[in-house]
């Protein structure tokens, strides 16, 4: 296997590897995949927080390989904390900058809850360290952190990003509940002008994001319109202008009907300039594309075993029920079988099965219309 070039120096089976998941996974694995490159985490920040861009050396911004969020929710979403330095008036300080990546289908009003309860162990994670290295606590100095809330659901997010959504407060306690700010973006709700302000190619990116569900025609509009600016990054630029053009190929396999993936495909490859960048394309879309067919084949044959054992063990329950009642009474008439391996639940043979061990007459097990 050669070395590609596509969207990062590594391996094209390592892209692959990576999105090698379940469909309705891709909105948290393809949004991890994006900001693992720091522009894009850059290009989120000037989204929801233009005015501490320039605070924020993302040249030194490395990612904390840990998560935060409990392992009964990380089906519901994934964490990613990143160290930045950041420049305060007077010096450089260190700043954790926390997203939430929240792709559940409904809106969870105790979020502000989870976010300070995620923070909280991010600084508890700092006292242990330094309590491991015998740092006096004089010297303590937790970093502050950038809550960052990115959902992609559909749902509207009405639901106040505060822990104070989640009492019922009078005015005189109000000053004793924790607050603090949240930014927030909501992918399907913003409006496009929000998300390419900067012009930068994640704002981009999200606007064909918006219409993965949309007609053919309004997704095929986006990803021309998209595909425009993304043009526009210089050679300088390359790995993110090809990373880009990786996602908005990977949205099209996972996210779109699978009788449009050759036109949006054509379409998108159309509109790249640098023929360097249309041939990586068509080669990496060659290979996503038989990848896909091929652990759809693997998935179908899973399914297919793990059918194949269900009627295996339906079936040894259905003789067992039978065997049983032969084994207890002198005669079983064939509607009784018949109706016994008629039964496709397996609890109900179980239960069957129980009473059949005490039955002292056929009718005591509770099949019915046998004959006499």
């Amino acid at each position: 296997m050669r070395v590609n070039t596509w969207g990062t120096v590594t391996e094209s089976t390592e892209i692959l590897n990576y999105f090698d998941i379940q469909i309705e996974q891709f909105p948290d694995r393809s949004a991890r995949w994006l900001f693992e490159d720091k522009e894009n985490v850059r290009g989120l920040l000037e989204i929801v927080a233009t005015e501490l861009v320039e605070r924020v050396d993302f040249s030194q911004i490395a990612q904390i390989n840990r998560s935060f969020v409990p392992d009964n929710l990380r089906e519901q979403e994934s964490d990613m904390v990143f160290n930045v330095p950041f420049q305060s008036a007077s010096e450089s300080e260190e700043l954790l900058i926390y997203i939430l990546i929240e792709h559940q289908s409904t809106v969870d009003s105790t979020m502000g809850f989870r976010l300070l309860f995620y923070m909280t162990q991010i600084w508890d994670s700092q006292r242990r360290e330094w309590e491991s290295e015998a740092v006096p606590k004089t010297l303590w100095r937790f970093c502050p952190i950038l809550p960052i809330v990115f959902y992609t659901g559909a749902q509207r997010w009405n639901s106040p990003l505060t822990l104070g959504a989640t009492m019922d407060i009078p005015d005189e306690l109000g000053r004793f509940v924790p607050n603090f700010d949240t930014l927030f973006l909501s992918v399907k709700e913003a409006d496009e002008t929000h998300l390419t302000k900067t012009d930068h190619p994640l704002g981009w990116l999200l606007t064909v994001l918006q219409k993965e569900h949309a007609d053919r025609e309004t997704m095929s509009a986006a990803l021309v319109n998209a595909m425009s600016h993304i043009n526009e990054l210089d050679e300088v630029q390359v790995l993110q202008r090809r990373r880009a053009i990786s996602y908005l190929l990977l949205l099209i396999l996972h996210r779109r009907p699978a009788e449009e993936h050759e036109e949006l495909r054509t379409l998108g490859n159309q509109h790249i300039q640098e023929p360097s960048d249309r041939e990586e394309l068509e080669t990496m879309a060659q290979t996503m594309a038989e990848h896909l067919v091929e652990q759809g084949e693997k998935r179908g044959e899973i399914r297919g075993e793990k059918r194949g054992e269900i009627r295996g063990e339906k079936r040894a329950k259905q003789e067992a029920v039978v065997k049983l009642l032969q084994s207890r009474f002198t005669e079983v008439p064939q509607s009784v079988v018949n109706q016994i391996t008629a039964i496709g639940s397996a609890s109900r043979l179980d239960v069957l099965f129980e009473k059949a061990l005490t039955a002292h007459t056929l009718d005591e097990i509770g099949l019915q219309d046998h004959d006499s």
